[in-house]
């Protein structure tokens, strides 16, 4: 069966993408980019695979599609910059078959004006057709909340940016496919600036409420019970928590180099985000010797690995550098993860727990990172010699809460 639509980059934007189309009664075509990893389960997978989606069997089938998604991660790179290689690469292979009439949309995060001065270029010379003219090309800002149960595509807006009137309108009418509302933004640079925002809006307030953890501890306040208070105020409010760091795909951006602009704001929020790993190890090693014991030789459970909840992927956790962290302090690191069945930490496997509350009782710090909805905590909380928790998961009282 022939496809309507070609999901390029079968990542982290492009399998829920995928997943949407297909629920959506749409023939999709899936190519990959590079060595992709997503958060769908194999469950769901199965289940894509025989309700519309297939998997190209070389870059020839994206030439008989009619609407192409661009949607491979970009990732920091050793500059800090984004790294568009895989989004280059994708739009080189798309523009060697891409057909007059087929509409052509950017979904990956990227700096505003890279639909317009970086993307449009590839296509056209690689095609010999004229965006706007000979085929539509639009951005769309991708709003995936892996592992999110309460929202789905249908119920989650969509904002698109066409680099005309008539781009815009042909993408609404794909994404009108699949959601119960499209929002049309001025133009591409718009809604790349759409994703520019909403993912620093995220990562500066959970930088704002990383700074108040810090501050509350060290004035005796409890601050999750701060936070259950201010989030009864029914304006001006949003409630954010704080944790062990951030993890993700979506990396802040300040602008860097974009002609020499940058987000003061962001910058001061990247650095104190990436302070929360040292400063969970730093509550680590008191605690140990609040109760007589030392880092060196400490033997150190460390619970949910994973950047997201009762997710697999492991994109940015913190957990990396916490276990790092406690290694070069001399303590022993384990660890415990339904989703994860090994991992490794410098290149070197991490022992993993088979039995939790033995390794929780056996161990003489348990650091809860990540709180998987398996994790029975008032019972760990009794097992473990000292529980430290980054998420203030447990009860009150329980254990000792970032």
């Amino acid at each position: 069966m022939p496809a309507d639509l070609a999901v390029i980059g079968l990542g982290p934007y492009g399998l829920p993408l995928a997943r949407a189309a297909v629920d959506a009664g749409i023939p999709t075509l899936g190519y990959r980019t590079g060595p992709e990893s997503g958060s769908l389960s194999p469950a769901e997978l199965r289940r894509m695979l025989a309700t519309g989606f297939r998997t190209a069997a070389g870059p020839a089938e994206l030439g008989r599609v009619r609407t192409a998604v661009i949607c491979p991660p970009t990732p920091r790179g050793a500059d800090g910059g984004l790294d568009l290689s895989q989004v280059e690469s994708a739009a080189r292979t798309l523009a060697a078959r891409l057909r007059p009439h087929t509409t052509v949309i950017l979904e990956s995060p990227v700096h505003p004006g890279t639909t317009e001065d970086f993307l449009r270029p590839l296509l056209e010379e690689g095609s010999g057709l004229r965006a706007g003219r000979d085929f539509h090309l639009a951005y769309s800002p991708t709003r995936v909340d892996p592992g999110n149960r309460d929202l789905t595509p249908a119920s989650t807006p969509k904002v698109i940016g066409g680099l005309t009137p008539a781009c815009t309108e042909s993408a609404a009418a794909f994404y009108g496919r699949l959601t119960d509302k499209v929002v049309r933004a001025r133009g591409p640079r718009e809604a790349e600036t759409v994703q520019l925002l909403e993912t620093n809006y995220r990562h500066v307030n959970i930088a704002l409420v990383n700074e108040m953890a810090v501050l509350c501890h060290d004035l005796g306040v409890d601050l999750w019970d701060v936070i259950r208070c201010a989030e009864t105020k029914p304006f001006g409010f949003q409630a954010f928590r704080p944790g062990p760091g951030v993890g993700g795909h979506a990396v802040p951006r300040d602008l860097t180099g974009q002609a020499g602009r940058t987000l003061r704001m962001v910058e001061l929020a990247q650095q104190v985000n990436s302070q929360m790993p040292r400063y969970v190890v730093q509550r680590a090693a008191a605690l140990l010797n609040e109760h007589g014991k030392s880092a060196r030789g400490a033997r150190v459970l460390l619970l949910g690995v994973t950047y997201k909840p009762d997710l697999a992927d492991q994109q940015g956790t913190p957990a990396q550098e916490v276990a790092i962290r406690l290694m070069e302090l001399g303590a022993t690191v384990s660890y415990h993860d339904p989703h994860v069945p090994s991992w490794n930490v410098l290149e070197r496997p991490v022992p993993r727990a088979d039995s939790l509350y033995e390794a929780a009782a056996d161990a003489d710090l348990t650091v809860l990172l990540q709180q998987h909805r398996t994790y029975d905590l008032q019972g760990l909380s009794v097992k473990a010699q000292l529980l430290l928790d980054t998420r203030g998961a447990t009860p009150t009282g329980a254990a000792h809460r970032l």
